[in-house]
């Protein structure tokens, strides 16, 4: 379960590491919004992928 959670925290600082600084570069309002909301469905996956391996 630690290796899942390692790997959980290392997927999302990569996803953000790449799209962050395309997000401050262009500083699109709408961009961040989608970026945001995709970020917030990939948290939200990897919670119940998480908590799957749990049951």
């Amino acid at each position: 379960m630690p290796v899942r959670i390692f790997a959980a925290v290392v997927a999302v600082a990569l996803m953000l590491g790449y799209l962050l600084p395309v997000v401050f570069k262009l500083k699109e309002v709408s961009l961040g919004a989608v970026i945001a909301i995709g970020l917030v469905m990939m948290l939200r996956d990897l919670w119940q992928s998480l908590r799957a391996a749990e049951h």
